[in-house]
């Protein structure tokens, strides 16, 4: 008797703890932060997760989102892909968050990519990449092509007058599919193909005595020669002090960088590098209230006045204030309903333009070029008159060239020839 007296009680703790679980969910927003915080991707991806705690601090002490409070779930892929996805899956089954914001490289992102579009998720991806991609589960708020690899080499190629192009990555699907579209791109504008020099290291990769020798020898051919960088993740500082090493100054072989920011130089000596470039859609050296409050408001948040702001955190702040203005108007976090009002949303950026969500699931966003100085920061020596839009699907790649990226009702098509009513994605 005592036994079943004492199951009986555990049954009634059992279900007071369950409803109070559940009552503590319904009250609760949760937010997933899918982000490296270990391994090679670190150096970049730590201060995205940073962000988004900065972001969800903010909306809670402003009295939270519907009501409710906001709750972060962070989550370490480490920087490895597969992981990237189980870590997805985990986010949206078991801990059961509303959003995503999250992945770096593109082969994280392709990793979660099925995973979101199993469980009808959302996510949010904060960095430049190759495009060539269009789903339904998932919003670009970084660079196309278009809005930063193509001005860069156009920007080379007039005011620098540039004929001969290193294209240097790290081995993976973004800087692959990234110089594809510009040996394309280059090969149009007269570029012969022995004028293009093209070369893939791994991730962490160290040694670059043998490659940047190579550039040098490369550049000796008595044209005007720039390094188009798409190296990603820590290797980028060996790169950048063998340069200095081997005496390659700006004036000599410019580097135009894709994935080089502030974060990124915080750890090195800027000295020798001074005159290189970075093409993005914001600097933190960009002069305007809005940014001049986000710098505060970061600031304030990590308490440490030497952190820098860049880029990818400022594509993560645009995201997240577009997705809390889209349940605002939605009233809930059912993503159908999220997502069909995040087209057309709003949003004032740091950069000084106003950033605009299209239905191709891209941002409309200015084009920025900056010169390193050697504190570290950059200087604007050029930038579009105003925000671009992004094209999904590349025009210098022919199978792309056809495709339309358009997820309103009633075309609801990321990648068809002709949208159409009812057409599906393939």
């Amino acid at each position: 008797m005592k036994t079943l007296r004492a199951l009986a009680g555990v049954g009634v703790l059992t279900a007071a703890s369950f409803l109070t679980t559940a009552a503590h969910a319904a009250d609760t927003i949760k937010v997933g932060v899918l982000h490296s915080l270990s391994g090679t991707m670190a150096i970049s991806e730590t201060t995205l997760k940073d962000t988004v705690l900065m972001m969800v601090d903010e909306l809670n002490k402003n009295g939270g989102l519907l009501g409710k409070k906001v709750e972060a779930v962070v989550v370490d892929p480490a920087s490895d892909w597969p992981l990237f996805a189980e870590k997805a899956r985990e986010l949206l089954s078991k801990d059961q968050v509303d959003v995503i914001f999250g992945c770096w490289t593109s082969v994280s992102r392709k990793s979660v990519l099925p995973v979101v579009e199993e469980l009808n998720g959302l996510l949010f991806y904060p960095v430049q990449y190759e495009g060539e991609e269009s789903s339904r589960n998932v919003f670009y708020t970084g660079a196309a092509p278009n809005q930063q690899a193509i001005p860069a080499v156009e920007y080379l190629m007039n005011e620098e007058g540039v004929e001969r192009w290193v294209l240097a990555g790290t081995d993976y699907v973004y800087p692959r599919t990234t110089n594809r579209i510009l040996e394309a791109f280059l090969k149009s504008k007269g570029v012969s193909s022995e004028d293009i020099m093209i070369s893939y290291t791994p991730f962490g990769h160290n040694d670059w005595q043998t490659i940047v020798g190579d550039i040098k020898k490369f550049a000796a051919a008595g044209k005007k020669t720039a390094v188009v960088s798409t190296i990603n993740g820590d290797a980028n500082v060996p790169f950048y002090k063998e340069l200095a090493n081997q005496g390659i100054r700006a004036e000599d072989i410019p580097v135009v960088a894709f994935s080089v920011g502030e974060e990124e130089l915080a750890g090195i000596d800027t000295s020798d590098l001074v005159g290189h470039l970075a093409a993005w859609n914001y600097f933190q050296s960009v002069d305007n209230p809005v940014n001049a409050q986000f710098i505060k408001q970061w600031h304030a948040f990590i308490k440490d006045e030497k952190r820098v702001t860049n880029d990818p955190m400022e594509a993560t702040a645009i995201g997240f204030q577009m997705w809390t203005q889209a349940v605002q108007q939605a009233g809930t976090t059912n993503v159908d309903a999220v997502r069909q009002a995040m087209y057309g949303q709003k949003v004032m950026a740091p950069s000084g333009f106003e950033a605009v969500m299209n239905t191709n699931h891209h941002l409309s966003k200015p084009v920025m070029i900056g010169e390193i100085q050697s504190n570290g920061q950059f200087e604007v020596v050029w930038q579009t008159e105003g925000p671009i839009k992004a094209d999904a699907w590349s025009p210098f790649i022919p199978e792309s060239a056809k495709l339309t990226a358009d997820w309103t009702y009633p075309w609801v098509c990321g990648n068809c020839v002709e949208p159409r009513f009812g057409a599906k994605t393939n």
